[in-house]
């Protein structure tokens, strides 16, 4: 399996199907790509935020990749292209792809429909993709991430260190300690000055206390896991 950073916490990851995380990539001073050079064959939105709806309905209506979030998310993106709603602790099959949703701590209110809409709950996603990925989104530590660690098993974490508007690098790092994945990814960090963070420091913190590796990606490189 692949994973490609394409910035702040969009993710693409390749296995079975390629499937696309919080494709924030139009207005995103990191963003390697633009929509209009990604492709996919599923698109997981955690939120209802701009820096991470992003660009799904655009690249969803170019690829047919259905957009799956939680059910008001997809209430919402669905008046424009295809979408699957589902809600936490639920999982579903797209395509090759076994998909669960779970808890994030965290807001969900859409900008984009000048609050109008509601974005319900914030989440995060277990994606089974060859091996399995745990995509926090936006989020708080919060102790649930133990039963995350203990009942879905996922061989890969990603998890926001940016602080200020998610848990910091300190946080981030307890969470590795619960969740106890092969390996971690910091993500949401270094996007704009508010969130600046060193990843080191994560890396540091995790890998001097837990058996996991931090991989810590440039914006656009692929590693395989």
């Amino acid at each position: 399996m692949k994973i490609r950073w394409l910035g702040h916490s969009c993710f693409l990851i390749t296995g079975k199907d390629r499937v696309l995380i919080d494709p924030y990539l139009s207005g995103n001073p990191a963003a390697p790509l633009k929509p209009s050079e990604v492709e996919c064959d599923i698109i997981c939105v955690t939120h209802g935020h701009s820096d991470h709806i992003g660009d799904a309905v655009e690249i969803a209506k170019r690829t047919k990749a259905p957009i799956v979030a939680l059910f008001e998310v997809a209430s919402y993106v669905g008046q424009w292209t295809e979408s699957l709603g589902m809600n936490i602790g639920g999982s579903t099959h797209v395509k090759g792809t076994t998909i669960k949703m779970v808890q994030a701590v965290h807001s969900s209110g859409i900008p984009g429909s000048e609050f109008k809409h509601s974005g319900g709950s914030a989440a995060g996603f277990i994606i089974g993709n060859d091996k399995k990925v745990y995509h926090a989104g936006d989020t708080a530590l919060f102790q649930d991430m133990k039963t995350i660690g203990e009942v879905d098993r996922p061989d890969v974490a990603m998890l926001p260190i940016g602080d200020l508007y998610t848990m910091g690098p300190k946080d981030a790092a307890m969470a590795v300690s619960w969740i106890n994945p092969h390996i971690a990814i910091p993500m949401h960090y270094n996007t704009w000055p508010k969130v600046q963070q060193d990843p080191n420091e994560f890396k540091r913190l995790v890998e001097g206390k837990t058996s996991t590796k931090v991989l810590v990606l440039k914006v656009g490189e692929e590693v395989d896991v």
